[in-house]
C-alpha cells in the first residue's frame, strides 16, 4: 500500500508527451473510484501536452475485463501506451485474491505479447476508503501516477526507434 501522496512527484522528469497517443480503459465497477482514477489519468495527460484528442477512453463492466480491454488497444487503435484503471476492494470471500491475480497476470500479458506499455493502475485495497484516500483523497491519484508511468515507458520505447 502506498504510504505517500501518489500525486507527488517531479514534473520536469516526464519527458514531452505532444503527439503522443493513450489508451485508457476504465472498469465501471466501483465506479465512484474509477471515475476519479480516469480524471486523474486525463488530466494529468493534458497537463504533459497530450491533445485532448490523443487520448481514448474506453470501459469495461470489472477489473477483471481490463486485460482483454487493453488487448483490443493494442490490436485496433495505434497507441503508444494503454493505461488500466480499476479498483478491487477486499470482501469476506476469496474472491479478491483472484480478481487481483487474474488482473495482474493478464496486464503483464498484454504488456509482454504486444510491445507496448500497459500500466496497471489498479487499487486493491482492504477498504473502500483505502480506495477513496488512492482516488483523489489524501494519498492522491493513482490515475496520475498511472498516466505519468505511461509517458515515461512511451517515451523509452521510442527511444530505442
Amino acid at each position: 500500500m502506498a504510504t505517500k501522496d501518489l500525486s507527488l512527484y517531479d514534473r520536469n522528469s516526464v519527458p514531452p508527451a505532444c503527439g503522443m497517443r493513450f489508451g485508457i480503459v476504465v472498469s465501471e465497477w466501483n465506479e465512484t473510484i474509477t471515475d476519479k482514477l480516469r480524471e486523474g489519468a486525463v488530466s494529468t495527460l493534458l497537463l504533459h501536452g497530450v491533445s485532448e484528442k490523443d487520448i481514448s477512453v474506453k470501459f469495461v463492466p470489472g477489473s477483471f475485463e481490463l486485460p482483454l480491454g487493453a488487448r483490443f488497444f493494442a490490436e485496433q487503435e495505434k497507441v503508444d501506451a494503454i493505461i488500466c484503471l480499476g479498483a478491487v476492494v477486499r470482501g469476506g470471500t476469496p474472491h479478491f485474491e483472484y480478481v487481483c491475480q487474474g488482473v495482474t497476470q493478464g496486464i503483464m500479458q498484454v504488456n509482454m505479447q504486444y510491445g507496448i506499455p500497459v500500466i496497471f493502475g489498479v487499487l486493491t485495497t482492504d477498504d473502500q476508503q483505502q480506495a477513496l484516500d488512492r482516488a483523489g483523497g489524501k494519498l492522491g491519484n493513482k490515475g496520475d501516477e498511472a498516466a505519468v508511468t505511461a509517458i515515461k515507458m512511451a517515451a523509452l520505447k521510442k527511444s530505442f526507434l
